[in-house]
């Protein structure tokens, strides 16, 4: 028997608990005791029946008792504290309230057919990453064109979101054996084996068509993202374009957020290199010099798991070039070449991956300068994923780099438009403010560095932009105050120290109007 739960399966008949694919090491007592309160999950287990249960009857301390709890809670990713899967009932005794299936097949069961299909005994494992099927959008009007059109669009959104290589995404074929039938969110994410649904329907009334997605938690059946677009009719596939791009969007900040947090709650002996990754992006976001640090050691440890994935080795590179940028490194020159090596370790093992792409060109933007080449990077990555915020952002850069600012601007507005809620997007208004300096519209500038501000008050590029453009429009109090609060978030500044950090070559208004606002040479 096989007891599947979150991420987590307890095998009785191999003794052996997993998450996803990896064993986790657990003592013969701790098994028993979560196979007893799996079991028995049903009801209040108390003191006595667990130790007749696991200690056959033997006189047991509540100290030795509690620590064998602790520790198999530990071991399902729980703690004392959270008790999201064993919870004490104070004088009555323990429970195992997570969500439980019970199947008799072995991890990886391919389905076959529509018979496997209607067997409750069918359960995959979930994969060691993120995992989602976007099932057909139900169509509530009855006509047969929109029958089209939603299977297209679930076809687009299938395909848009399959550009992403840390998700795994189930073929569309697989997920449209559901198409017509009735079934719980939990069953459809047990037999598909993936943690995450996105379901939807599309209505036509008015001459408008409306369409509304749900992102769901298959294993807890918790929504995690709703929404509802519409459109005039006479527009269905501009709209189907619209509806998928707002969808993966969405999507994949959410993703990437309740991943994060699922991970926070894992014991560190026991994660993977996606763990130590998400980690490692978590810290990344603070832009401190302690996460940054944080951030490359804990990529260092994704890449002793799997040297082959390359996305941290980028990731590591541009923690580096942070430090760099932020007047951080304690050796800048050994920052620099650390994260040009990492950026070529990167691509030597997937040059094919746009996050990939998307974060080596932005090294190499600052830290190498071969235009042509950068933008050859940035180009290709959002060429082979035009949903990703990530590489339109850094895209922006490049060109913002290589002194053409219209093409940044767009870029900018384009990362902008794919995640409008994205935690980093106090860098994308940087980035556009200090472009639309270059182009002389400095009260365009003044709206984004704001925005910036606000987003994080902590962040030097909102101040530069600030000063340099309040100085162009002799607004001298402000390019002051905004002077004086840069120098307070990077106390070291100087104009030609912030000129060495590197990719300020072509920043010639902007800097010019840094010299204006009384920044210190």
């Amino acid at each position: 028997m096989r007891y599947l739960f979150e991420e987590y399966a307890l095998d009785t008949d191999r003794r052996e608990l997993h998450r996803g694919a990896d064993v986790v090491s657990v003592a013969p007592q701790v098994f028993d005791l979560l196979h007893y309160l799996i079991r028995n999950r049903e009801r209040v287990v108390g003191k006595d029946d667990l130790i007749s249960a696991i200690w056959n009857g033997r006189i047991v301390s509540d100290a030795a008792l509690t620590t064998r709890l602790n520790v198999a809670r530990s071991a399902i990713g729980d703690s004392g504290e959270e008790q999201r899967l064993i919870k004490t009932l104070p004088r009555k005794g323990f429970r195992f309230v997570g969500v439980v299936h019970e199947t008799s097949r072995p991890t990886g069961a391919a389905i076959l057919s529509d018979s496997d299909l209607d067997s409750s005994e069918v359960a995959l494992a979930l994969p060691d990453k993120p995992s989602i099927a976007v099932l057909p959008f139900q169509n509530m009007s009855g006509d047969p064109e929109q029958e089209y059109f939603a299977d297209g669009m679930v076809e687009e959104i299938t395909t848009a979101l399959s550009r992403f290589k840390w998700l795994f995404v189930i073929d569309r074929n697989s997920s449209f054996t559901f198409k017509d039938r009735t079934i719980d969110i939990k069953e459809v994410g047990r037999r598909l084996g993936v943690r995450y649904v996105l379901e939807g329907s599309v209505r036509r009334a008015s001459g408008k068509v409306r369409i509304a997605g749900r992102l769901i938690d298959a294993v807890t059946g918790a929504h995690i993202w709703a929404d509802r677009f519409e459109g005039d009719v006479t527009e269905v596939f501009v709209l189907q374009d619209e509806v998928t791009a707002a969808v993966v969007s969405a999507i994949q900040p959410k993703l990437l957020q309740t991943e994060i947090a699922m991970s926070a709650r894992r014991r560190p002996e026991t994660l993977t290199a996606y763990d130590f990754y998400l980690r490692a992006v978590q810290a990344y976001h603070s832009m401190t010099h302690e996460g940054l640090t944080e951030a490359i050691r804990l990529a260092h440890r994704a890449l002793e798991l799997d040297p082959r994935f390359g996305f941290v080795a980028a990731l590591a590179g541009v923690c580096h070039l942070r430090n760099v940028l932020l007047g951080s490194a304690l050796d800048p020159e050994s920052d620099r070449k650390e994260a040009v090596r990492l950026l070529r370790l990167a691509l030597s093992v997937d040059d094919g991956d746009p996050d990939t792409l998307a974060m080596a060109c932005l090294v190499s933007a600052f830290m190498v300068g071969d235009c042509e080449s950068e933008i050859e990077m940035a180009d290709r990555a959002v060429a082979l994923n035009p949903n990703s915020s990530l590489a339109w952002t850094n895209r922006g850069w490049v060109y913002k780099i290589a002194a053409l600012p219209e093409e940044a601007v767009r870029s900018f507005e384009r990362a902008i438009r794919m995640s409008p809620v994205d935690p980093r997007q106090h860098l994308t208004f940087g980035g556009m403010g200090m472009a639309f300096i270059e182009l002389g519209r400095f009260d365009e500038a003044i709206v984004a560095g704001k925005k910036a501000q606000r987003q994080n008050p902590s962040y030097s590029g909102a101040y530069r932009c600030l000063a340099s453009a309040f100085a162009h429009l002799e607004r001298d109090a402000e390019a002051r105050e905004a002077a004086v609060r840069l120098l307070e978030v990077d106390p070291d500044f100087t104009v030609s120290a912030w000129i060495a950090r590197g990719g300020q070559s072509n920043s010639k208004l902007l800097i010019e109007g840094l010299r204006k606002a009384g920044l210190p040479e």
